[in-house]
C-alpha cells in the first residue's frame, strides 16, 4: 500500500496534509496520535469512504480511485468504531454479513465455516443465537471485528476496535489480530490510543501529530520515546523496556503549559494551584477552585 500526498479537509480546513505512507510488508500495524490529527480520516481516505482531495492511494500498484466500491470491498476490510444497532438480527446473522458480495446470492457451508471459526477467534461461540441489541457495547465491538474478519481480504483496517473492551479483551483482541496477520500474510491497520498495547503488539507504528501529518514510521522502538511523547501529546513520560517492548509511564506534568493557570487565571508556570481557602496542590490543568467553594471551575487563561 502506497499513500503518495494525500491531503484532505472539511469545510475548507486541511485535516490532511500532504501525507506520503508505504507499507508493503503483512503485519499489523498500528497508527497513533493524540486527537484531531486526522486518524480515522486518513484511513477512511484508504477504504475510499472519502475521496482525498489532492494525492492518491494505490493499493498492489492500483489507485484505489479507478476501483469500483465492489472491487475494492473484496481488497480492503474496514471496522467502523462504533455500530449502530438499527435491527436485531442475531450474532451469526451480523457476522455473516461480512461474507455478502463474496459469493452468490446464498449462504454457503464454507460462509457458515468461516462465521463459526471467527466466532471462536472472538470467544463469542456463546453468543450466536444472540441478539445482537442484547449484548453489551464491548461485545458488540467484537461481533465487528468478527464480521470484518469474515470478509478475508488481504487489508483489513480497524478504526480504534479496543475502545469499547475491558483490558483483558483489549490485550486480547490486540493479540489475536497480530497472529492473524502473522499466520494469513495480511496488512492490518489499526487506530489505537493505548500507547502501551500498540507498541507492545504492533510490527509497525505511524506516529501523527498535529496539523495532520506523520511525524514518523518505524518499529516501536524507533518510535516510542520520551521526546516523541512529548512532542506528539504534550505530556511528559518515561519510556522504559518491559517484557521485550517499550512501555510508556506517564508524568503528572504536562510539557505544554499554556492550560495551566492559577486561580487569578494568570499562568502559573506549570503549577497547578486553588484557590483561597483551599489546600494547595494539583486539580486538573486548566481546573481550579473558586475562593472558599469546594467545587472546582474552569480556569481562564490570559496572556
Amino acid at each position: 500500500m502506497r499513500l503518495e500526498g494525500v491531503t484532505f479537509g472539511y469545510g475548507g480546513t486541511a485535516v490532511l496534509h500532504g501525507i506520503d505512507l508505504v507499507l508493503d510488508e503483512p503485519g499489523l500495524v498500528c497508527i497513533i496520535g493524540p486527537n484531531g490529527v486526522g486518524k480515522s480520516t486518513l484511513v477512511k481516505c484508504i477504504n475510499r469512504l472519502l475521496e482525498p482531495q489532492e494525492g492518491r492511494v494505490l493499493i498492489d500498484g492500483r489507485d484505489v480511485s479507478e476501483m469500483t466500491h465492489k472491487e475494492l470491498a473484496r481488497i480492503v476490510s474496514y471496522v467502523p468504531p462504533a455500530t449502530s444497532d438499527l435491527f436485531n438480527m442475531n450474532v451469526v446473522d451480523a457476522v455473516l454479513l461480512g461474507r455478502e458480495g463474496l459469493g452468490g446470492w446464498r449462504t454457503t457451508a464454507e460462509d457458515l465455516e468461516v462465521v463459526t471459526r471467527t466466532l471462536e477467534l472472538l470467544d463469542l461461540s456463546e453468543y450466536a443465537s444472540r441478539g445482537f441489541n442484547q449484548l453489551s457495547a464491548g461485545q458488540h465491538q467484537r461481533v465487528s471485528i468478527a464480521r470484518g474478519l469474515a470478509r478475508e481480504t488481504d487489508v483489513m483496517i480497524l478504526d480504534e476496535p479496543t475502545s469499547n473492551l475491558d483490558v483483558k479483551h483489549q490485550v486480547y483482541v490486540t493479540q489475536m489480530l497480530k497472529a492473524v496477520a502473522e499466520a494469513t500474510g495480511k496488512l492490518i491497520i489499526m487506530i489505537c490510543h493505548d500507547l502501551n498495547i500498540a507498541a507492545k503488539y504492533s510490527d509497525k507504528l505511524v506516529v501523527m501529530a498535529p496539523p495532520g501529518v506523520i511525524r514518523g514510521v518505524g518499529t516501536p522502538e524507533e518510535m516510542i520515546s520520551a521526546d516523541t511523547i512529548r512532542e506528539v501529546y504534550g505530556i511528559d513520560c518515561e519510556v522504559v523496556q518491559f517484557d521485550g517492548a517499550p512501555q510508556v509511564l506517564l508524568k503528572s506534568e504536562f510539557s505544554d503549559r499554556t492550560n495551566s493557570c492559577n486561580s487569578s487565571g494568570k499562568r502559573s508556570s506549570g503549577k497547578w494551584f486553588v484557590g483561597a481557602g483551599q489546600s494547595s496542590g494539583p486539580i486538573h490543568p486548566g481546573i481550579t477552585r473558586c475562593s472558599g467553594s469546594p467545587y472546582p471551575k474552569r480556569a481562564r487563561c490570559w496572556p
